[in-house]
């Protein structure tokens, strides 16, 4: 298993395996939830990973199934590790943690991004403004909170087995001076120097492009070490997220991230522009409250 376990992966590597065991006997969900005496509903929960197996649910569920000893063993294990809270578990009011917890544990990371740089990119003041803007509704003490889970969340680019991370991000995204113009100065040279890890690629797709395949909105792939852990689709929204899991949805994204990032302008060609832009940004050129003709 990685190093960056998460709960959030082993619920799901969990139900994926008692599913298996289940059909394998070939036993139905509400035979199981007649014998466990609770409802059908529960059990398809569990082996979806929407809900926290108890190492007893796992062991008498296994009973059923016919399986016993070392491999009963290790899926009552892997229950019982699957309980243990993420460290973003504090802040879960502010931020949705299954997102943290599937984030955590992947292994390479594809996002595009049509609006704002990603958490994982971003500096302090930049989070901040764009929280502050995005979220008016939040108390300071909210977007506070946030912005501090996000910083931690930066720390899988850095750690000895870091995610790779490849990002396109719209040439919209580098336009907008979010947080003003020093800010977004400075968050231009972040994206520099982040770039410059062996594990981050990035691109800009620029405004030339015109209409392109990710139009219908930012989405993220997450990919995980472990043969038994399928990909995860995360399409953001203003209410928080979809996570999408089937097969025809993961092959649906693949083939739009790979036709956004071949039209996307080079990694390095990229970074170059960007860099430009630190120097001498887009929001420069039209002075704020002038006409757009």
């Amino acid at each position: 298993m990685s190093e960056r376990r998460s709960p959030t992966i082993r619920r799901r590597r969990l139900g994926a395996e008692l599913r298996r065991q289940r059909e394998a006997a070939g036993i139905t969900i509400e035979a199981v939830a007649e014998q466990l005496e609770c409802s059908a509903s529960k059990i398809s929960r569990i082996e979806t990973g929407h809900t926290t197996a108890t190492p007893r649910d796992v062991r008498d569920m296994l009973r059923i199934y016919g399986v016993v000893g070392a491999e009963s063993d290790e899926l009552v294990q892997i229950a019982r590790e699957a309980r243990q809270k993420g460290w973003w578990h504090p802040y879960s009011t502010v931020l949705v943690g299954a997102y943290v917890g599937l984030e955590a544990a992947a292994s390479s990371i594809r996002a595009y991004e049509q609006q704002v740089v990603p958490g994982l990119l971003e500096t302090e003041e930049y989070a901040s403004a764009m929280i502050r803007a995005a979220r008016p509704d939040f108390t300071p003490d909210q977007v506070a909170q946030r912005v501090r889970v996000r910083l931690g969340r930066q720390s899988l680019l850095t750690q000895d087995d870091p995610v790779d991370l490849w990002v396109v991000l719209d040439e919209a995204v580098v336009s907008r001076p979010v947080g003003g113009d020093e800010v977004m100065r400075n968050q231009l040279r972040r994206l520099v120097e982040v770039a410059e890890l062996p594990n981050v690629t990035l691109q800009i797709l620029p405004f030339e492009v015109g209409a392109h395949a990710g139009m219908d909105g930012t989405f993220t792939i997450l990919s995980f070490p472990e043969p038994g852990d399928p990909d995860v689709v995360y399409a953001e929204n203003a209410t928080g997220g979809l996570f999408l899991e089937k097969s025809d949805e993961l092959q649906k994204y693949s083939f739009i991230f790979d036709h956004i990032r071949a039209a996307a302008i080079r990694p390095e060609e990229s970074i170059a522009h960007i860099a430009k832009l630190a120097e001498e940004p887009l929001w420069k050129w039209r002075p704020r409250g002038s006409p757009w003709t």
